[in-house]
């Protein structure tokens, strides 16, 4: 893959944006506005790719990859000839609308402008835009270097030619991007992600269980099967006839149980009893320590993926 791609924001999600595409022999370029974050992003991108490396998911030395990443101060100097432009700046429509602006005039017309936001729609930050049809959300799950779900989310007026190409060059990363086909708050993998916490929160709320076996209900029970097959295929295999068997079997009981579920708050005392119950499992200080755990075991798990993917062909 030998596309220029452009990172606006240096930030966690950025970094790892800069990973997947370097990785795949991209040349690219990483801005930031704050001098201190891009100080220390050689420093991390280093430990991340290396640890990559550890786990044989990358094939060259990690300083031939993080030499494909260019840390720039100057916009314009990095959005200069980029097919792809992966935006990762802070969460508020004013931040999107004022970047994208920018993004918009300094950027070759036919460039891809993609936004990593996890909420916000791109028809809220792109209406007024000249070049809106080439705006897009390219949604990634934390960390994308490592989870290659990315949800491509048009606005009502972004291209569908931009669209696919947005699709090809996130696939030709590596990536395994879904197209929603309309516009939806939180996308289509919150939403989902949604539903559970909203009723784990409300089990935990109702007194049916501690917070680490609810947790428990995830690692060691529904996550094993979706960690290679979705809901639709697991209730296709949990009958013996398949998917319309496992409805007619079991989707009135789903039906009564989702009628008595209730919209959770999510308020601050309930939260506040969630989070002592996870400090005690994980003081704070320790916090920054098991996210590199938690990476290092999504590592051990695509290798064990790729070693089986191998022994299949």
């Amino acid at each position: 893959m030998q596309e220029r791609i452009a990172i606006v924001g240096a930030g966690l999600i950025g970094r790892a944006w800069a990973i997947v595409f370097a990785r795949a022999g991209c040349q690219v370029r990483l801005h930031d506005a704050d001098p201190q974050a891009l100080a220390d992003c050689q420093r991390l991108l280093l430990e991340n790719i290396g640890d990559l490396a550890g786990h044989g998911l990358i094939t060259e030395a990690p300083a031939a990859v993080l030499a494909r990443i260019k840390p720039t101060a100057n916009l314009a100097e990095t959005l200069e000839d980029a097919a792809l432009v992966q935006e990762n700046v802070r969460e508020t429509l004013e931040a999107k609308r004022a970047i994208f602006a920018e993004m918009d005039a300094l950027s070759a017309p036919d460039a891809i402008l993609a936004s990593s936001t996890s909420w916000l729609m791109a028809s809220e930050f792109s209406e007024g835009l000249p070049g809106r049809h080439r705006v897009m959300v390219g949604h990634p799950v934390n960390p994308p270097y490592l989870i290659p779900l990315v949800e491509v989310a048009p606005a009502p007026w972004t291209s569908d030619a931009a669209a696919q190409r947005a699709h090809a060059l996130y696939r030709q990363a590596g990536q395994s991007p879904v197209l929603l086909r309309k516009e939806i708050t939180g996308f289509l993998l919150n939403r989902i992600q949604g539903a559970v916490l909203n009723e784990a929160l409300n089990l935990y709320a109702g007194g049916y269980a501690s917070v680490q076996d609810l947790d428990k209900l995830l690692k060691d029970g529904l996550g094993l099967r979706w960690s290679f097959m979705g809901p639709f295929e697991t209730i296709d295999l949990n009958a013996p006839a398949g998917l319309l068997d496992y409805a007619r079997r079991y989707g009135p009981t789903y039906r009564d149980v989702a009628r008595g579920q209730q919209l959770n708050d999510w308020d601050d005392a309930l939260v506040a009893r969630i989070d002592a119950e996870r400090r005690e499992a994980l003081p704070a200080t320790e916090l920054a320590a098991r996210v590199r755990w938690r990476d290092n075991r999504l590592m051990a798990l695509v290798a064990h993926q790729r070693t089986q993917a191998r022994d299949a062909d």
